[in-house]
């Protein structure tokens, strides 16, 4: 499911913050969940092949803006799309918008102006996808002398479909507690991919923008459009939407 929320200040103010504002649209989530559901989901969440999944993700804030050094100013009306395939996070989050006051976003509060609701469907093996927020696919590696680096893949590579893949399954598993459906999901970019390069409390993460045709079974595309493509998805990574 997913939530097209629409957040304003008031009308003669703008929304200013940190250019690097992943963290606080996460926190502001997780703060419109209740509270034992947000308490499960960020302490265990739901797990597969070691990994712990969130199972939602979030696009950037879409709006006019203005970028300067270090902050960036939106001016009302603000945007956000909210999508997860866990029933219960979508009524819990859907209740806590209702019955908040206020959406906070770091020192800034907003107000939840109108929510709307969708269930996109994936109707076929072949997508076209249109990504809300950047797509994280990476590998940590050891270095010769025994330390650890971080290598990030862009839409295109081997090992960018490889990781996808691997993710989409586990999240699977996670979700439904069963193997995945056979066959690959192949994911091709339809212009070379913009670099995005951002922090998330403190910590650098390499992401990658681009038109997608994304084929594959249709149970994986589903998953791939409802929880996020690739990592780091409850951070704000990999929300995207079908180009119809």
């Amino acid at each position: 499911m997913r939530f097209y929320v629409e957040l304003i200040t008031d009308p003669n103010k703008e929304l200013i913050l940190p250019i690097q504002y992943n963290y606080y649209i996460q926190s502001a989530l997780y703060r419109s969940l209740d509270q034992d559901f947000a308490s499960f989901l960020h302490e265990k969440g739901y797990e597969s092949g070691g990994r712990k999944f969130k199972l939602f993700t979030f696009s950037r804030l879409m709006g006019r803006f203005q970028i300067s050094k270090d902050t960036i100013a939106f001016k009302p009306p603000i945007k956000l799309v909210v999508s997860s395939p866990v029933n219960e996070f979508c009524q819990s989050l859907v209740n806590g918008f209702i019955a908040k006051e206020a959406f906070q976003l770091e020192k800034n509060y907003l107000r939840v102006e109108s929510i709307r609701v969708e269930k996109p469907e994936v109707s076929g093996e072949t997508i076209r996808m249109r990504l809300l927020s950047p797509v994280v696919a990476y590998s940590t590696l050891l270095k010769p002398e025994g330390t650890k680096y971080t290598c990030y893949f862009q839409p295109g590579e081997s090992e960018f479909t490889r990781l996808i893949n691997e993710n989409l399954r586990n999240k699977y598993q996670a979700l439904y507690n069963k193997n995945a459906p056979e066959g690959a999901v192949d994911i091709k970019p339809l212009r070379q991919p913009r670099l995005h390069v951002m922090r998330y409390k403190g910590i650098v993460i390499k992401g990658y923008s681009a038109p997608l045709i994304i084929t594959g079974p249709k149970p994986l595309l589903q998953l791939a459009l409802d929880a996020g493509l690739g990592s780091k998805n409850s951070m704000g990574f990999g929300c995207g939407e079908i180009v119809r």
